[in-house]
């Protein structure tokens, strides 16, 4: 058994690829809570008057306490792209699983009826 072949049966095992979904797909909305409590909620709670203030670029806007709903969208945006390419990846894998069970089994010989028939005509010569 090649080192490639046991590497397949290796990502191919359940347990192993559930195990990486779950660790990706958690850093992933890991990212988009950091996001919401640092970019959208404190901000929303530490300045609520940033509203009366102009403010004229985003570094003034990040000192100021503004709230950044772009970087929060970018957050959502990139969990939803991380989490489609694990679903293409989940799905591949799981129709080569298909594909390799679906496979012909080799041809069945005789059966025991059809041997024990077979001994006995050849007994009755």
């Amino acid at each position: 058994m090649g080192m490639i072949s046991e590497f397949k049966e290796f990502i191919a095992k359940g347990n192993a690829m559930d195990l990486a979904v779950g660790v990706i797909i958690g850093a992933a909305f890991g990212a988009i809570v950091n996001s919401l409590v640092s970019d959208v909620i404190t901000p929303a709670l530490l300045n609520p008057a940033l509203k009366a203030a102009q403010v004229e670029n985003l570094a003034e806007l990040k000192t100021d306490g503004g709230i950044l709903y772009g970087k929060f969208l970018a957050a959502v945006i990139s969990f939803l792209v991380i989490a489609f390419v694990i679903f293409i990846m989940v799905k591949g894998l799981n129709s080569m699983k298909k594909k390799e069970e679906a496979a012909p089994a080799a041809p069945a010989g005789p059966t025991q009826e059809e041997l024990l028939t077979q001994i006995r005509d050849l007994l009755k010569k």
